[in-house]
């Protein structure tokens, strides 16, 4: 495996993401632990989990916005925090990330918000990033909203928009939270069909999505990681998963609700004191006249 500083200002770099025996969390708070797993580099890897299960936790420790309590991430060999610091940002250099919600500047145009990675860390003129920006804008179905306003755009456009911005620097590590988290079924498809399109068009690129929706699993997915109780539930191909016999994957996979434990007691629901509810029906009675 070539190190990724060796070819950082080329697209041709392989990079895997090895997780090696990591514990991550926040201060006393330990949210993911005990877990070893391996994200191939040029493959599409969806990392799986229901809300709170650390999916987002890690996405970030990949990114290197925070550091892990224990154990190591690698990228292309390379231990991400080992690094020396000059090598370390050269390394989140060459990372795209589309965030949840786009993050685009609500002060800048569309062109202006996909032009930002290269004015701020190139050297390339005006003429060249506003061509670079026109392409990058036509692969994702953007031409000619260049000059529009994130509030002028839809949510759907947003979210291309954001992979725009990710994909401008051509980086071989995308990632990607949630990119269909707010979006319609139709809008949903469209992006997954988008994501597919590019890593055709950028075979090298290694991409990971963190996601709950099944639907863009089973669209996407070379490989899959499941999150469950603070550790991997699975990692594998998504046959491999939809196989499973695990009672936790499977609710995951049906999409069904677990049954109550019928050896354990149903705990009584608290209800409002009477009294209390008295006083709040008047209170309100007495606020909506007064509008």
């Amino acid at each position: 495996m070539r190190s990724p500083l060796s070819c950082c200002n080329r697209m041709r770099t392989f990079w895997d993401i090895e997780l090696r025996d990591l514990r991550l969390g926040y201060g006393e708070t330990v949210v993911l632990e005990n877990f070893s797993a391996v994200l191939p580099a040029g493959k599409i890897s969806v990392i799986l989990g229901g809300s709170g299960s650390g999916k987002s936790t890690l996405l970030r420790h990949i990114i290197g916005l925070a550091r892990p309590l224990s154990g190591q991430i690698l990228l292309g060999g390379q231990d991400l925090f080992a690094l020396p610091p000059k090598a370390f940002r050269r390394i989140r250099r060459r990372m795209g990330v589309l965030f949840q919600d786009g993050a685009l500047l609500g002060s800048l145009t569309l062109g202006e918000n996909v032009a930002l990675p290269l004015a701020e860390h190139t050297r390339l003129s005006p003429d060249d990033i506003r061509a670079i920006v026109r392409h990058t804008l036509f692969l994702v179905n953007l031409a000619g909203f260049a000059g529009y306003y994130p509030s002028e755009l839809s949510g759907g456009m947003r979210k291309r928009a954001g992979l725009a911005r990710a994909l401008v620097t051509l980086p071989p590590l995308l990632l990607c939270d949630e990119p269909t988290s707010g979006l319609d079924p139709v809008n949903a498809a469209q992006m997954d069909a988008l994501l597919l399109t590019m890593k055709k068009r950028f075979p090298d690129m290694t991409i990971v999505t963190v996601s709950h929706d099944m639907a863009s699993v089973r669209a996407l997915a070379d490989h899959i990681l499941v999150l469950a109780d603070k550790t991997v539930a699975y990692a594998g191909d998504l046959d491999g998963l939809q196989k499973t016999a695990n009672p936790y994957l499977r609710l995951f996979l049906d999409r069904a609700a677990p049954r109550e434990d019928d050896g354990a007691p149903c705990p009584a629901a608290a209800d409002l004191d009477p009294a209390v509810r008295g006083r709040m029906a008047e209170a309100l009675d007495s606020w909506l006249e007064s509008r």
